[in-house]
């Protein structure tokens, strides 16, 4: 019997309620594809209250004028409370997306690290300069807040995720209206509670639920918001930013990706082997900097290929509440029949496709097998949209400049992989390929102090770090001060 959670309201102004509507919409387990329960679904009106709410608690309430070390004292029981929660969290969270628990819970870990990060960033670099002009004047630069923020949270890994926008705009002093994917509500209702429980003034943060045409839509058009961070796929990110121009919104996007990974012969076979599986196979595929297309050296293809092949056939496929599942379902049924489809597409242009299994008892879920593209061709359509599941495609290269040509011969430029022990090799390669990340002899590992983002169709701008703190959720302020009596140009004098 599946398992049955209480409907999720709103959260505006530091109260859970219904949408102004009464409307809802079922959020269904990708596990089994049964109603888990009902969430609130805002519209217009449910993002004009929660933006009016969050403009008083930045404006005439004490978020906008707090000094940063209480604020901070905020924001760091926000990131004890998500630890204290953290079982919870990762429960819930595979629950809600079909992820594996097992890494769910490293994201619970580091939707609470974000918090933390931004509370010691904050307080120790969160300055400005000072530029002194001989003995006549001061000049220098102090950050603010915006104002109002409004947050568009993918379903993908969606607990971390939004941490990483909603920490970032809090810890500088903004108010929030967030808008998570309809597609994974948990993760948001969540935060809101933990947020309730640190006793954040009404109004700093804020919750409405519903779907990107509408709420999000809305979101976006609002003139009292600032800003707007999303992180999705291209064609919406396309549209938020035309919606922002009537009102000269900043615009964070953190779009699509279709990455390569590059294998060449002198790398490190097993690292590589090990590196390229988990880089696609994780988090169910579902990730923006998969290395959805891998390039190996024609002098060790083979040998690889067979490597792949028997590793994908033992990843383990099930239930993605058991803690030794690998590779859970796809998020609902609509992405699963995306998938399958582009599936059926590398046949058609001419892909040998090789699966691992999916048990029998596990047919009512989204489920896909890890999936090998092979004998791909980099122009094919499977080698160039983003698929955005366990599918991988395979192709040979002979030079260096071949497959640095091949692997920019995409609109996406999120992340890359390169795997040589040449050094120099190592240097050119990574500098050559159009992305804004580059991993060498590495999986996708993060550090919260680099910047995140994306070239071409990947999006603009950058999230981490000092990143998402000077470049986005505050606005620099020159201030210019005269020390001393130098000359001013006299108009208008005989």
């Amino acid at each position: 019997m599946e398992e049955r959670l209480e409907n999720i309201q709103l959260f505006i102004n530091g109260e859970f309620v219904d949408a102004t509507t009464n409307e809802t919409f079922e959020n269904k387990n990708p596990f089994s594809n049964e109603v888990m329960n009902h969430i609130a679904k805002g519209d217009a009106a449910d993002i004009n209250k929660a933006v009016l709410a969050a403009k008083e608690a930045f404006t005439n309430g004490p978020w906008g004028q707090m000094k940063v070390k209480e604020r901070m004292k905020y924001i760091e029981r926000i990131a004890d409370l998500i630890e204290e929660e953290s079982e919870t969290i990762a429960r819930l969270e595979s629950l809600d997306s079909g992820l594996p628990i097992s890494q769910t819970r490293k994201m619970a870990t580091r939707g609470a690290e974000n918090f933390r990060f931004y509370s010691r960033m904050v307080q120790a670099r969160l300055h400005g300069d000072a530029y002194q002009v001989d003995n006549e004047f001061m000049n220098y630069t102090v950050y603010q807040p915006l104002g109002v923020v409004g947050l568009i949270t993918p379903w993908n890994a969606p607990f971390m995720l939004l941490t990483w926008k909603v920490a970032p705009a809090l810890a500088t002093g903004n108010t929030v209206v967030l808008k998570p994917a309809e597609l994974s509500p948990l993760s948001a209702n969540i935060l809101a509670n933990v947020i309730q429980k640190a006793e954040l003034p009404k109004g700093v943060f804020n919750v409405v639920h519903g779907f990107g045409e509408t709420a999000g839509e809305a979101l976006v058009k609002h003139p009292i918001v600032k800003a707007i961070s999303f992180t999705g796929e291209t064609t919406t990110g396309k549209r938020i930013i035309k919606n922002s121009a009537d009102s000269l919104k900043k615009t964070s996007m953190e779009l699509g990706g279709k990455s390569p990974l590059i294998v060449f012969d002198d790398a490190n076979f097993q690292q590589a082997l090990d590196a390229t599986v988990w880089g696609i196979f994780s988090f169910n595929g579902e990730r923006c900097t998969a290395n959805s297309r891998v390039f190996v050296h024609q002098a060790i293809k083979e040998q690889f290929v067979e490597a792949l092949k028997e590793r994908v056939q033992n990843i383990i496929v099930g239930d993605p509440k058991e803690n030794d599942t690998e590779l859970g379902p796809l998020i609902d049924t609509g992405h699963f029949r995306k998938v399958t489809g582009y599936i059926e597409l590398a046949k058609e242009e001419g892909c040998d496709v090789f699966q691992g299994t999916v048990p029998k008892e596990y047919q009512a879920g989204n489920f896909v097998p890890p999936t090998l593209l092979l004998n791909a061709k980099n122009n094919m359509r499977v080698c160039q949209e983003e698929i955005f599941g366990p599918v991988m495609a395979v192709m040979e290269f002979k030079t260096e400049e071949e497959v640095v040509r091949m692997a920019n011969d995409v609109e996406y430029g999120l992340a890359g992989y390169v795997w040589t022990n040449d050094i120099k090799r190592a240097h050119r390669v990574a500098q050559a390929i159009d992305s804004g990340m580059i991993w060498v002899n590495s999986q996708n590992v993060r550090d919260l102090r680099i910047p995140f983002g994306g070239m071409k169709a990947s999006g603009i701008g950058r999230e981490g770090g000092h990143f998402a703190m000077f470049e986005f959720y505050t606005e620099p302020k020159a201030i210019h001060v005269a020390i001393g009596d130098h000359p001013i140009p006299k108009f208008g004098i005989k």
